[in-house]
């Protein structure tokens, strides 16, 4: 699989912290019904990787590896199967561990020294995060001057006010966002809720 190629085409990744691994697979359901099947599982709480396992379960998830910040998480993200790693900044080692087990990685980078590092190793994909603090689509806007065959997937503080006009920008293949799985509706498990506001979501980007 593509997996940068899949993300373009699905145009939003679901940020997703599951504090309790048993919530996964009712997730992953959700996400799938409410036709967004991916999400970036944040390695934020201890029941990250067993998460990842679960919601792998389904063929047609794709799923990633979030807030990867050691070299030891990305292990765990390896083994448990994650097919990509989301940083939200900058690590050598972590990028070239990524390289090295041949898996995709978006590592978060909002100034021009960070995105000089991600050119350095070739990598075609930045994670623009925190994208609301960090001046959102004007800042990007202006570092494609620098670095225009730069693609970024920005993340923090997107939502269903302002996700299309970042998607109206061809540099930007998709957007991480969390409204559709707040931790308090998988907490709640209110999966009928996920579902719809995913529905939601779909609808509005297609």
């Amino acid at each position: 699989m593509d997996v940068i190629k899949r993300i373009e085409e699905l145009k939003i990744v679901p940020v997703v912290v599951i504090n309790n691994a048993a919530d996964a697979a009712p997730l992953a359901k959700a996400l799938i019904a409410g036709g967004l099947p991916v999400a970036e599982v944040t390695f934020r709480t201890d029941a990250a990787e067993e998460a990842i396992k679960e919601m792998l379960q389904f063929p047609e998830m794709l799923v990633g590896a979030g807030t990867v910040t050691t070299v030891e998480q990305a292990q765990k993200a390896k083994d448990a199967g994650a097919k990509f790693i989301v940083t939200p900044g900058f690590n050598q080692k972590i990028t070239e561990f990524a390289i090295a087990n041949n898996m995709p990685i978006f590592p978060g980078a909002c100034t021009p020294a960070e995105l000089m590092s991600v050119v350095e190793y070739k990598l075609p994909v930045a994670k623009f995060f925190p994208a609301a603090q960090f001046g959102g689509l004007d800042t990007i806007k202006a570092l494609l001057g620098p670095f225009p065959k730069m693609k970024f997937m920005p993340t923090g503080g997107v939502s269903t006010s302002n996700i299309l006009e970042y998607l109206a920008n061809p540099q930007i293949i998709a957007c991480g966002g969390s409204w559709m799985v707040k931790d308090s509706l998988i907490s709640g498990h209110r999966f009928d809720e996920i579902e719809k506001l995913t529905a939601e979501a779909v609808n509005l980007v297609k």
